[in-house]
């Protein structure tokens, strides 16, 4: 059971977050709607996990993302999942600046899959990452080093997607229905084709793939 706070400012919304998390077997420590309430909640109860939203009140631009950055600072052992209506990649990157562990950025939609956004958060507070697909997908897209990564075959891009994502190698092949071990030559192909070294760790994997994204 993972010990949460919930940082979302439509009330429909935040309850559905509170109900989908009690229901998974969670404790729901606090659900608050703005900034200066999640990080006196966080201090207040010492949660494994916060789920904030980017934007909330007064300006709804990114106060939930400003309020993580400081949980990031005064409770490193917090992990944090950001949500939001839009891909907005500088915010993920913010974010993932310094270390991607326990860091998680989904869009809102993803709530929709519950066994998808449930493992996410799950993943985050055990110090993994989490990244939407999409915001995946536009930083390889927007990549300034598109020449070396069409050296990718389409499988290894797709390997490389879900590695972005925070994925292990035992999840790519599952996600992808291969063999691990099929899995396993994908991924040391494509740490060679960039030049990333190779690590045993989901984070310094992201950290490593991300960098060369120039995310």
């Amino acid at each position: 059971m993972m010990r949460i706070v919930i940082a979302e400012d439509a009330a429909l919304f935040r309850a559905g977050l509170v109900r989908l998390l009690e229901d998974d077997g969670h404790q729901v420590c606090a659900a608050v709607a703005d900034g200066d309430a999640l990080l006196a909640a966080v201090a207040g109860h010492q949660p494994d996990v916060v789920v904030a939203d980017i934007r909330m009140p007064p300006s709804y631009t990114d106060e939930g993302l400003r309020a993580a950055l400081e949980l990031r600072r005064s409770h490193p052992g917090t992990a944090v999942l950001m949500l939001s209506q839009y891909i907005e990649t500088r915010y993920a990157a913010e974010l993932l600046e310094g270390s991607p562990a326990g860091v998680g950025y989904l869009l809102k939609d993803r709530v929709a899959d519950v066994t998808e956004f449930t493992e996410a958060v799950s993943r985050v507070a055990a110090g993994g990452t989490a990244l939407d697909r999409e915001v995946v997908s536009q930083l390889l897209a927007a990549s300034r080093r598109a020449a070396d990564l069409g050296s990718l075959t389409s499988r290894e891009r797709d390997v490389l997607a879900l590695m972005a994502e925070g994925r292990s190698n035992a999840g790519v092949a599952a996600a992808l229905v291969l063999t691990l071990g099929t899995v396993e030559k994908h991924v040391a192909s494509i740490f060679g084709k960039l030049g990333l070294p190779a690590s045993e760790s989901d984070n310094r994997r992201v950290l490593a793939v991300l960098r060369y994204l120039d995310s």
